[in-house]
C-alpha cells in the first residue's frame, strides 16, 4: 500500500513541476521585471517622455517602421537587410579563409611564423580604428563596412582554429597513423573533429564582435542599415524609433548566438560531457 501510494506521490509532483528550466524561468523573470520598471517609470512620468517613451509606443512605432511608413525611406525590413547582408558576407568571407589560415597554421611551423605576427599586430586594435582608413581606400560604400566586419571576425576565427588543431591528441593521431591513415585522412577525421569545438567558440566571439562593429560602422558611414536607423532617429530626437532599433539589434544579436549555440550543440554533443 505504501509503495502505491509513494508512486502516486512521485507522479503527483513530476505533474505539477515547473516545465521550464531555473535558467530560463529566471532571465525570462528578469526580463520581466526590468520590462515592469520601464512602463512605471514611464507612467509615472519620472523621467520625460520625450526621452524615455512608454512601451506600449515603442512597440507602435516598431509596428509602423515595419510597415510600408518606414523610416528614413526604408522600411524596419530594409534596414535589416542591409545589416544582414553586410554581416552575413563578412562571415562567409571570414569562416572560408579563417578556419584554412588557422588550420594551416596549427600544422606548419613556417606558416604560423608568417602569419602570426601579422594577426597579433592587427588583432588588439578595435576595428573601428581602422574605419576611416577603410573610407579613405574604398569610399562609403558596401566594400568598407563588408571589410572592417570581416577583420572583427577573421583572428577570432583563425586563431580559435589554430588552438583547435593545438589541442588535437596526439594519442588519436598516432593511432590512426599506425592504423596506415594518410596525412589528408588524419586531418579530415582526426584533426578537424577534435578542433571543431573550438572553432565554433571562435565563429560565435566573431560573430558578436563583428555584430557591434557592423553596427557601429552603420552609426558613421551608411544610408541603410540598423545603425544608420538609430543614428538618424537619434539626431531627430524620435527616442520611440531609436529604443525600437535597439531592441531589434539586440533581438537579432541573440537570436544568432542562440543558433550558433544549438549548431555546436548538434556538431559536437560530446563536448563539455566531461568536465
Amino acid at each position: 500500500m505504501s509503495i502505491v501510494f509513494s508512486e502516486k506521490t512521485r507522479r503527483t509532483r513530476q505533474a505539477l513541476r515547473w516545465p521550464f528550466s531555473r535558467q530560463l524561468t529566471l532571465s525570462v523573470g528578469t526580463l520581466l521585471v526590468l520590462l515592469a520598471v520601464w512602463w512605471l517609470v514611464a507612467a509615472l512620468q519620472w523621467i520625460s517622455p520625450l526621452f524615455l517613451p512608454p512601451p506600449g509606443q515603442v512597440l507602435a512605432k516598431l509596428i509602423a517602421i515595419a510597415g510600408p511608413q518606414g523610416f528614413m525611406d526604408a522600411t524596419l525590413w530594409q534596414h535589416l537587410g542591409a545589416s544582414l547582408t553586410r554581416i552575413l558576407v563578412a562571415l562567409l568571407a571570414a569562416v572560408m579563409i579563417g578556419i584554412p589560415v588557422g588550420i594551416a597554421m596549427g600544422l606548419s611551423p613556417t606558416v604560423r611564423g608568417i602569419l602570426d605576427p601579422l594577426i597579433e599586430l592587427y588583432r588588439p586594435v578595435p576595428p573601428l580604428a581602422y574605419l576611416p582608413l577603410m573610407v579613405i581606400w574604398f569610399g562609403i560604400g558596401e566594400t568598407s563596412k563588408i571589410l572592417l566586419i570581416y577583420l572583427a571576425i577573421f583572428a577570432p576565427v583563425a586563431m580559435s582554429a589554430l588552438a583547435g588543431v593545438k589541442s588535437a591528441q596526439q594519442v588519436r593521431i598516432r593511432a590512426a597513423q599506425s592504423l596506415g591513415a594518410s596525412r589528408t585522412q588524419v586531418l579530415l577525421f582526426v584533426i578537424l573533429p577534435g578542433a571543431l569545438p573550438e572553432i565554433l567558440t571562435g565563429l560565435r566571439i566573431g560573430l558578436g564582435v563583428g555584430w557591434s562593429t557592423l553596427v557601429a560602422a552603420e552609426l558613421i558611414a551608411a544610408t541603410r542599415g540598423l545603425g544608420f536607423m538609430v543614428q538618424s532617429a537619434g539626431e531627430f530626437l524620435a527616442t520611440d524609433v531609436v529604443l525600437a532599433g535597439i531592441a531589434v539589434i539586440a533581438a537579432i544579436a541573440f537570436g544568432l548566438e542562440l543558433g550558433l549555440r544549438a549548431l555546436q550543440r548538434r556538431l559536437t554533443p560530446w563536448h563539455g560531457e566531461i568536465q
